[in-house]
C-alpha cells in the first residue's frame, strides 16, 4: 500500500497540523467512548492513536482540500475535518495491507498486527499470539473505516453538501478495495504483464492517492465540470508516477527513508510495474532467478542486490524512471488553461515536482 514516504511537506495554511489536531480531537472523543464500554478497549484507543497520530505526511487531505480551494471553496475548520476523514481510509487500508503481506513495521514501529501479538504473548493469554493479532488488525482496520464515515458525516458541514461529495468518497474507497484485490491476486497467479501492474497502481494507488481526494474537494465546492476534468487529468498520471517512485524506494531505498527493510518489496513479492518491466527486458536467467526469488520471505541481502541487479541490468529502472518522468510532465500539463484559485495551483504544482522527485 502506497504511503509516499519520499514526499517532503508542501504545507500551506498549517494543514498538516490542523488535520493532525482535528484527528486527535476526534481520536480523543473515541477513546472517552470505549472507555465507558470495556478497560480492554484501552489498548485499541492507544493502537489507534499511535498508528494515525503517529506518522504520515497527509497527502490525500492535502490534495482534497486544494481540490476545494482550487474550485473556490472558502477555508474553514468543518472542511479540514471532514477531510481528515481520509487519513482513517489511509490507516484502514494500511492496517490490512500491513497484514496481508506479513510485515513486521510499519514507518518504523511495529505493525498492529504484530503489536497485538506481542500484548498477547506478553500477558501469557490462551490461544495462539499469532492468531489475535491477526484478528486484532482485521477489527481495528474495519473500525478505521467505519471512523472515516463518522468523522466525514460528524464534520460540521452542511449535510446536503456532504451528499453531493458522497458518491465520490464511495467509489474511493470501493476502488482501493478493488486494487488492492488485484494486487493479491496478481501475486498468487504469479502475473508479471505490465498491463496488470499498470491496472494495480491506478486502482490500488493512483486514483485512491489523487485523483478521487482531488474529486472529493471538488464535489465538496459544487466545481464545474471543466474543473472536475481538469482535476482527473492531474490526478490519474500524478498519482501512477507517486506509486512507480515508491516502487522504485521499495527496491532501491533507504530504510531510513521508507520506514520498511531494505528490498521489503522483493520479499514481499509485489508484481509492481518496476518489476513486470524487469521480467520483460530481462533475459531467460533473469526471470528464472526473478521467478525463483521473488516472494522468498527468507531473502538475504545479497539475494536483495542480485535481484536489483537483474533490474538494473535489464533498463527496467530507467524504463520505470522516464514513465514517471512522462507521467509527471502530463499531470502538470492538465492543469494548463484551467481557471483555478492561484494558491491552490501553486500547491499542485509544487506537490507535483516534489513527490516525482528523484532522490540520488
Amino acid at each position: 500500500m502506497t504511503e509516499p514516504a519520499h514526499v517532503p511537506p508542501v504545507d500551506r495554511a498549517g494543514l498538516r497540523q490542523r488535520v493532525d489536531a482535528s484527528l486527535a480531537r476526534f481520536l480523543a472523543r473515541q477513546r472517552a467512548w470505549m472507555a465507558g464500554v470495556d478497560d480492554g478497549l484501552a489498548a485499541v484507543a492507544d493502537a489507534l492513536e499511535a498508528f494515525v497520530l503517529g506518522g504520515g505526511k497527509r497527502l490525500r487531505p492535502a490534495f482534497a482540500y486544494w481540490g476545494y480551494r482550487g474550485a473556490g471553496g472558502p477555508d474553514s475548520d468543518n472542511i479540514v475535518s471532514g477531510l481528515s476523514a481520509l487519513e482513517f481510509v489511509q490507516a484502514s487500508a494500511l492496517i490490512h495491507d500491513d497484514l496481508m503481506d506479513r510485515s513486521d513495521t510499519r514507518r518504523g514501529e511495529p505493525s498492529i498486527h504484530r503489536r497485538f501479538a506481542a500484548r498477547h504473548q506478553a500477558a501469557g493469554w490462551a490461544g495462539d499470539p499469532a492468531g489475535f493479532g491477526d484478528s486484532s488488525a482485521i477489527l481495528l482496520g474495519d473500525l478505521c473505516l467505519v471512523w472515516s464515515d463518522e468523522l466525514l458525516h460528524g464534520s460540521g458541514l452542511d449535510p446536503v453538501v456532504v451528499a453531493r461529495a458522497r458518491p465520490v468518497f464511495d467509489e474511493m474507497r470501493t476502488e482501493v478495495t478493488i486494487g488492492q484485490y488485484l494486487d493479491v491476486l496478481a501475486q498468487a497467479s504469479r502475473d508479471t504483464s505490465v498491463e496488470r501492474a499498470s491496472k494495480v497502481a491506478r486502482y490500488k494507488a493512483a486514483k485512491y492517492t489523487v485523483e478521487r481526494p482531488l474529486l472529493l474537494g471538488a464535489a465538496l465546492a459544487d466545481a464545474p465540470a471543466a474543473v472536475r476534468a481538469a482535476y482527473s487529468g492531474y490526478g490519474l498520471p500524478l498519482g501512477e508516477a507517486f506509486q512507480l517512485r515508491d516502487d522504485v524506494l521499495g527496491v532501491f531505498g533507504d530504510p531510513g527513508q521508507t520506514g520498511k527493510p531494505a528490498g521489503d518489496d522483493l520479499r514481499e513479492g509485489k508484481r509492481t510495474y518496476l518489476i513486470a518491466a524487469a521480467f520483460e527486458a530481462t533475459d531467460q536467467a533473469g526471470r528464472d532467478l526473478l521467478g525463483s526469488r521473488l516472494g522468498d520471505p527468507d531473502l538475504d541481502p545479497s539475494g536483495v542486490d542480485a535481484l536489483r541487479e537483474v533490474i538494473t541490468g535489464s533498463g527496467a529502472l530507467d524504463r520505470t524512471e522516464r514513465r514517471i518522468a512522462m507521467l509527471t510532465d502530463t499531470a502538470l500539463a492538465a492543469l494548463v488553461g484551467v481557471e483555478l484559485d492561484p494558491e491552490a495551483r501553486e500547491v499542485l504544482v509544487d506537490l507535483a515536482v516534489v513527490a516525482t522527485r528523484r532522490k540520488d
